[in-house]
């Protein structure tokens, strides 16, 4: 066994060895107008993933020093492949610039001389020069198989640069997947770093190269999947990820569609790899490689989906099974299709994978798609379906009546809500997903435990998706422990229409937390840019919550000082606060842990009181509180209903932040936002350290 895998393994490299080393390119420092381009020292490698884009490591395009700035940085590509748009030789060398790096904060926080630069460590370059080349095929997997791969980037063994491969084996997973771990079976050299890695079986690149042992062979690479981390795009734009990805697939598909030449493509080479797992149906159970290069190439064709949820929803239906959450969320309709190789059950790959592309074909897209893309789709998923069993022809075209029908029925009340005016208040919360961070204290130090989830929401009361967890954080350490959960969460919820909102829960005393200052994604904090909200866990339900929160909802509003009278504190009593108007929102300007305001804050909740006002102390404790309570007035009264506060306190935070001296009374400011039809989980706490 072990010698035809081995042989299998040397006919794989055989096959892929020009495909990837006429993708790879060598960086380097971009041409100057004197020397002859390309001459000058290596800094490591790179490698095409679409058109124009080449993908490497941010430390290879960080050479020079840390008063570079990365992004916006020019470096050269020196590359061999094929002719240019003008009909020259294309080999040589062009410019690129440096896109974006990850993570971004490498922009301010370089790693020293001989240090491992933070995970990911990659670097995407445009190119700027119409060149035409080659593209490697990047997995769709959210996890790599440890199998044998090979590794390629820029050696200088004879006296002058080249572009060579050697082969290992993975050997395991760093830096919670964000890294793999290569073998020792040989040596790394330095130039290769940002190189790609080969996963041999299946013909995809799945790494890139990051770094070497000092002792011995073997060495780091960082996983593709880790691309899916690139900034998240303004509402209503395409990401970067997803045009890059895009822009793969319809490369790959427009090469397995060409006749102009007689060149092997990567879907050629895919059908001449040596055959590994066999295939339980007689080679009907998985796609042929030319089927799932079209099948990309048509998802390609489609606007992106409106959110990530909405991809796991469709590869749940299409497995029969809800599919392990992964490190990092599906973004774009291919890496649906990553989450649905061995569905459960033994059922065939291909089935699942033509029940995703149907539902796909009838989905609702974020915008109108091309003229008849989706009906292509379809087309092929029936043609496709002909070399198949009878049976699933029938559920398929079952599947896609069904589908039809219902988007027509959604197409419909959409239409009618436009007349009639839209199912929820205008400025009023996304009725979808939210992102839901849980934070417990330790009672006896000054250390937080903390879970992040993804909360479903109204359409699937219940429903809870895992993220991470961690223990013992710091409050000044919380925010950067969090940054890498927080933004994959977002990434799970945000759709192209809207952010998603941030939920807290946690016990009033944690109420003064600066979530919404912290800077998590970019350089805006995280309440600028989206919903932050308070829940409070414990609160007793009481017949009157009902009442009151379905009264706050429609409005109007009135403001009750619950903690002060005439900025001197008070600890209101339970028949006072029982006897205010249903329609009442308690505020509370003092700290959250400073007495009266945390008994105050409990019995508020315990009183039924879902929509609740409260500050953090200002800087100046001997400030008056008159012009919070004066600005909350107003801006309670111009809301007239609690639908909108969440949006309208992002937008105070907005304009305190960008210097608006009208809102800076607001700073501080918290709500408190215990939603009936947002069922918080009810495990129990994290446990730290015995």
């Amino acid at each position: 066994m072990t010698e035809g895998r081995t042989a299998g393994s040397a006919r794989a490299f055989e096959l892929l060895e020009p495909l990837v080393q006429a993708a790879t390119v060598r960086v380097h420092a971009p041409p100057d107008g004197y020397g002859t381009a390309g001459t000058g020292p290596t800094w490591g490698s790179g490698f095409f993933i679409a058109p124009g884009w080449v993908l490497t490591c941010a430390h290879v395009v960080g050479e020079g020093g840390a008063a570079v700035r990365l992004t916006g940085r020019e470096v050269g590509i020196t590359f061999s492949s094929g002719v240019s748009v003008t009909g020259n030789g294309a080999t040589g060398t062009v410019t690129g610039r440096v896109e974006c790096v990850l993570p971004e904060r490498l922009e301010e926080r370089r790693p020293g001389p001989r240090a491992l630069w933070d995970l990911p460590d990659l670097a995407l370059i445009r190119v700027l020069a119409p060149v035409s080349h080659a593209c490697v095929w990047l997995t769709d997997r959210s996890r790599p198989r440890f199998d044998e791969v090979a590794y390629f980037g820029c050696t200088e063994d004879l006296g002058t640069p080249e572009i060579t491969g050697r082969t290992t084996r993975l050997r395991g997973t760093a830096g919670h997947g964000a890294a793999i771990r290569l073998g020792d079976d040989d040596e790394i050299e330095p130039g290769m770093s940002g190189g790609p890695v080969v996963d041999l079986a299946r013909g995809e690149v799945v790494g890139v190269v990051k770094a070497r042992r000092h002792t011995g062979g073997g060495g780091l690479a960082v996983s593709v999947v880790q691309l899916r981390t690139l900034p998240m795009p303004l509402r209503g734009q395409t990401g970067l990820y997803r045009r890059v990805m895009q822009a793969h697939d319809l490369h790959h598909y427009d090469q397995h569609l060409s006749d102009l030449n007689s060149r092997r493509t990567w879907t050629d080479v895919h059908g001449e790899l040596p055959a590994g797992e066999g295939d339980p149906y007689g080679g009907r159970g998985r796609l042929t490689p030319g089927e799932r290069t079209t099948l990309c190439g048509l998802l390609a064709e489609l606007p992106p989906p409106g959110s990530s949820e909405h991809v796991r929803a469709l590869v749940e239906a299409a497995r029969g099974e809800e599919p392990e959450p992964h490190p990092l969320a599906p973004l774009s309709w291919r890496d649906g299709l990553g989450l649905l190789h061995d569905p459960p059950g033994g059922a065939g790959e291909a089935a699942a994978m033509l029940r995703y592309a149907t539902d796909v074909s009838v989905a609702d897209y974020r915008e109108p798609p091309t003229p008849g893309a989706d009906e292509e789709l379809w087309d092929w998923v029936r043609a496709t379906a002909e070399r198949l069993w009878r049976p699933l022809r029938r559920e398929l075209g079952e599947r896609h009546e069904r589908g039809l029908a219902e988007r027509e029925r959604r197409r419909r009340a959409s239409a009618g809500r436009a007349v009639r005016g839209p199912v929820r208040p205008s400025g009023g919360l996304p009725p979808g997903a939210s992102v839901l961070l849980e934070v417990w204290a330790h009672g006896w130090e000054d250390v937080y435990d903390w879970r992040v989830s993804v909360l479903a929401g109204p359409e699937r009361p219940g429903r809870v998706t895992p993220v991470d967890s961690g223990i013992r954080a710091t409050e000044a350490g919380l925010p950067e422990v969090l940054r890498a959960p927080l933004a994959e969460a977002f990434r799970r919820c945000d759709t192209h229409e809207a952010a998603a909102p941030l939920e807290v829960a946690a016990a009033p005393e944690l109420f003064g937390l600066a979530v919404d200052e912290w800077v998590l994604v970019g350089r805006v904090p995280v309440g600028v840019q989206r919903p932050v909200v308070f829940r409070h866990p414990g609160a007793n339900p009481v017949p009157a919550a009902a009442a009151r929160w379905a009264r706050v909802r429609t409005g109007p509003l009135l403001d009750e000082r619950a903690d002060c009278v005439r900025g001197r504190p008070r600890s209101p009593s339970a028949t006072w606060l029982a006897g205010l108007p249903d329609n009442t929102v308690p505020v509370h300007c003092r700290a959250a842990a400073v007495e009266p305001t945390l008994g105050s804050l409990h019995a508020v909740g315990d009183a039924g009181y879902g929509v609740v006002v409260c500050r953090r102390p200002p800087a100046d404790p001997g400030v008056s509180c008159a012009p919070f309570h004066r600005g909350l007035r107003e801006e309670l009264a111009d809301a007239g209903r609690a639908e909108v506060l969440p949006l309208r306190l992002q937008a105070l935070r907005g304009r305190a932040y960008g210097a608006d001296p009208d809102a800076y009374w607001s700073a501080g400011a918290a709500l408190v936002w215990n939603d009936p039809a947002r069922a918080l989980p009810e495990d129990e706490p994290l446990q730290g350290d015995l």
